[in-house]
């Protein structure tokens, strides 16, 4: 009887497979790497820009009856106060619609019923931006704010932030109900052993159990509302400029609109004083702003995760 003599590299496997292996291992590198270097690159192009606005903005002009750049006017508590307005509108409509959808499909609906309402909830997300914007001036202002409130303009913060809101309510749906989903059936099974009833369990139990899981929804679809652009720039009804409101009946230009309204035309206003280096000043304090809030919910998360 023969036996055979087994070293390192008999354990190692086939050379051809090594290669294989290691060729992956190469590109996956690199497609890491690449999404890393693209984000230096972006932050990087952002901080210079800024920096440039920052260095040669006269800063009495941080604070006057508005935002309009290309006057080199870039009152920033015109466009700071139009994005926190709708995104208080937008989180008004969407956390408890998203909320009590997530609540309903995870609780309440039978299997059936969900197959059937799940993908009709994740269509709404997969509507363009921009028709929801279109949707929020020719059907939002005319048919429900104004007839709500008589002075509201045609176009306005407001309808902006309803058209927001509905936007992001499958976000909120989704991961809530991903939250929900998580916390065991042992816990409503115990619940219900003890005489509880549905609507407890759920509000009592379900929810402060997946208490982690909810406000990493909530600051999600707050921070996906200050990021929405294209809403705001149909149905805020400013152009590329606006006057200092609180008022969200009125027209408005929020920050990302801002930046749209720059952009759109780059090749004009290259040369004249700030006001591209405006788009990137605004763009990098909206880095800061959703980067905050993640970094707060993320910290909120760990703290009051609970692990089964």
């Amino acid at each position: 009887m023969t036996t055979t003599a087994w070293d390192i590299s008999t354990l190692r496997g086939d050379v051809r497979r090594q290669r294989k292996e290691r060729r992956v291992k190469v590109i996956m590198s690199a497609a890491a790497s690449a999404s890393i270097l693209v984000s230096v690159l972006i932050i990087y192009s952002l901080v210079l820009e800024a920096l440039a606005f920052i260095l040669e903005v006269d800063y009495a002009t941080l604070i006057d009856i508005g935002w309009f750049p290309r006057r080199g006017i870039f009152d920033l508590r015109t466009i700071v106060a139009a994005t926190l307005i709708v995104t208080m509108i937008a989180m008004v409509v969407a956390a408890p619609l998203g909320l009590a959808a997530a609540v309903y499909l995870s609780e309440y609906a039978a299997p059936r019923t969900r197959k059937i309402l799940k993908p009709v909830l994740e269509i709404l997300a997969g509507v363009p931006s921009v028709v929801l914007g279109y949707f929020a001036l020719r059907f939002i202002a005319p048919n429900i704010i104004t007839n709500l409130f008589s002075s509201a303009k045609p176009a306005n913060l407001a309808a902006a932030g309803v058209g927001v809101g509905l936007l992001t309510i499958p976000l909120i749906a989704s991961i809530a109900e991903d939250a929900l989903t998580a916390v065991p059936r042992s816990l409503r099974e115990a619940s219900s052993g003890l005489g509880a009833r549905k609507k407890t369990t759920t509000l009592r139990i379900v929810l402060p159990a997946a208490i982690s899981g909810l406000t990493a929804a909530f600051i999600v679809a707050t921070s996906r509302a200050i990021g929405e652009t294209m809403v705001v720039y149909i149905a805020g009804g400013a152009a590329d400029s606006a006057i200092q409101t609180y008022n969200p009946l009125e027209p408005g230009l929020t920050m990302t609109a801002a930046m749209a309204s720059v952009a759109s035309g780059t090749d004009n206003v290259a040369g004249m004083g700030l006001t591209f280096q405006s788009l990137f000043f605004v763009g990098f304090l909206l880095f800061l702003m959703t980067m905050t809030m993640n970094l707060i919910a993320d910290r909120f998360v760990r703290r009051f995760r609970q692990e089964y």
